[in-house]
């Protein structure tokens, strides 16, 4: 779905005075009371402090964790108010639940943090009846959190029926990157679509092969491709009942003149732990007792020459065990390489999911990909193809 589709910040308007509500992603991971990782506070600042500086007054929505629509302390949002206000670098004030005679006394450019949306049982549910009650303390509608667009929830979804709505700068570029990236992509198209289980990414792969020029498959689920094409694949993770699906996608693949890339030399133990002793072999000469933990790495050299001769790349997923060295290298080595690629102009890459991020981060080339989304979820839908309810109701 092109960005066109949607209002953004362009189109809002004049807001001094008026009363916003904004969904951002406050749902970060927190350590004795601390943030650990402040990506996605990072993310709100482009549009809280563009509205703010209007003069509009924000009302921040966002859920944290799974209270299931229960009061529970542990998973109030009030502990991320002074961090969120730090990145901010101005005051940043925090409001149980909407109160007008409150709003009307907030001065103009006001920010205030609402508790954990989830905590009321109508949010999950999407009830059409919280939604007009809250929509009744604003003017307009903001949604800036892709990462929850997945969700059908009043906050995400339920609002933007009640108020004009638009997109926030975060959810524009992140709608913007993904366009480009299998909305309207330059041909050729890569797909990287890594990780233990084909079960658990069987529409990925069915729309995938629809939509790229080459497919390279990595992780625990090449191991169930191998398998399916006779390779004995020892103690690898291995879903075996699904060799035939993993040949039916294969064959989908040929019919659509995409390519599917499987390694064939690989990175071999006998036990999962750190630096246990390995080989390097040929996928046919895997022993009964060894297990595939990586791909290797005359596989890694081949990968890097198909990306040189590509476009655009969407990663989804790490090739081997990179939690765990050595078994890290593959997916090390081809982030290095499209990381090196987008410098030079010759591919736009965009990624997503969280244990992507987590291994781009630690191949150090996060920030030289055209774009990754810390969305899992809403990225992986995104990539079956699936409509996004909180995407869905911003359409002009």
């Amino acid at each position: 779905m092109s960005v066109n589709s949607f209002k953004t910040l362009d189109d809002i308007g004049d807001v001094a005075g008026k009363c916003g509500f904004v969904r951002v992603d406050l749902n970060v991971p927190m350590a004795d009371g601390k943030v650990t990782d402040d990506t996605r506070l990072q993310a709100v600042i482009p549009t809280v402090t563009e509205l703010a500086d209007k003069g509009a007054k924000l009302l921040l929505l966002a859920h944290f964790g799974r209270p299931k629509g229960e009061v529970k302390p542990e998973y109030s949002l009030e502990p991320v108010v002074a961090p969120l206000a730090d990145i901010l670098g101005r005051p940043v004030q925090f409001m149980q639940k909407p109160d007008q005679d409150a709003i009307d006394a907030l001065p103009n450019g006001s920010i205030v943090v609402l508790e954990n949306s989830r905590f009321a049982p109508g949010e999950e549910k999407n009830d059409p009846a919280m939604a007009a009650a809250l929509a009744a303390f604003g003017d307009f509608y903001v949604n800036d959190a892709f990462s929850a667009a997945h969700r059908a929830h009043v906050t995400t979804e339920g609002l933007a029926h009640h108020l004009p709505s638009y997109a926030g700068r975060s959810m524009e570029r992140e709608l913007t990157a993904l366009d480009k990236a299998l909305g309207d992509p330059e041909h050729p198209v890569a797909a990287v679509v890594g990780g233990a289980k084909v079960s658990s990414k069987l529409d990925v792969l069915r729309q995938m092969v629809e939509k790229v020029d080459h497919l390279i498959i990595g992780g625990g689920m090449a191991n169930t491709f191998l398998a399916a094409r006779g390779v004995d694949v020892g103690q690898s993770l291995c879903e075996h009942d699904l060799a035939d699906t993993a040949n039916e996608i294969m064959e989908a693949a040929d019919r659509a003149d995409c390519t599917v890339h499987l390694p064939y030399d690989v990175v071999v133990a006998k036990e999962f732990r750190a630096n246990p002793p390995i080989r390097t072999v040929n996928v046919h000469e895997v022993a009964g007792d060894e297990m595939i933990l990586d791909i290797g790495p005359a596989a890694v050299e081949a990968l890097s020459d198909v990306l040189k001769t590509c476009r655009t790349l969407v990663w989804n997923g790490p090739l081997g065990a990179f939690e765990t060295a050595p078994f890290d290298q593959a997916t090390v080595a081809l982030a290095r390489t499209a990381a090196a690629l987008t410098k030079e102009g010759q591919l736009l890459s965009v990624a997503g999911g969280g244990d992507t991020v987590a291994a781009l981060n630690h191949a150090g080339v996060a920030d030289d990909f055209s774009f990754v989304s810390t969305a899992g979820g809403a990225f992986l839908e995104w990539m079956e193809g699936k409509p996004l309810p909180g995407v869905e109701a911003l359409t002009k």
